[in-house]
């Protein structure tokens, strides 16, 4: 059986930048025991990194979140130094412009399983996780709960309740 992991915007900006919260600095060290555990298993590995350009604040999501974060050249943008090691290990580092990424999909069709961790639950792991069901209905989609954090713990949990009405696997 082939699967992935696919590490969701595990960037300074959302961890201890900008956009940064205890509940995303916690998960820093289970994600990378969790990448790390994915490396022993011969699974894939992806990486996705949420980027933005000047003029951030004219754009739709400045306009309702007016906090620069993840400014590509920043440090802000980079992957946190904890897991930063591990980008060598990845099949794909995806820059995306927007929460849900339309390159992701066509990386997943070649396999069995797909597990998601990351940040932030309710917006970028849930638009990714919703992609992947869509374009591939029929194959095992999981999000590791605890390898995730969200803007806030009750967005976290609406997150995961929705993703799993959807029927993805929240273990």
């Amino acid at each position: 059986m082939k699967e992935c992991l696919i590490v969701i915007d595990m960037q300074n900006d959302f961890i201890t930048g900008s956009l940064g919260s205890i509940e995303a600095e916690t998960i820093v060290p289970k994600v990378k025991a969790r990448i790390e555990e994915a490396i022993n298993k011969n699974e894939d590995i992806y990486f996705t990194k949420d980027t933005h350009l000047e003029p951030y604040e004219k754009t739709r999501e400045g306009q309702y979140l007016p906090i620069k974060h993840c400014m590509e050249g920043t440090k802000g943008h980079d992957i946190c130094d904890e897991l930063k090691p591990y980008e060598k290990n990845a099949k794909k580092i995806i820059i995306k412009y927007t929460f849900g990424s339309t390159e992701l999909p066509t990386y997943l069709k070649e396999y069995d399983k797909i597990t998601f961790v990351g940040l932030c639950t309710d917006i970028c792991v849930v638009s990714n996780v919703l992609l992947a069901k869509a374009f591939y209905p029929e194959k095992p989609i999981a999000v590791e709960k605890d390898l995730c954090a969200g803007t806030s713990i009750e967005n976290h949990q609406s997150a995961l309740n929705v993703m799993k009405s959807c029927h993805i696997d929240i273990i």
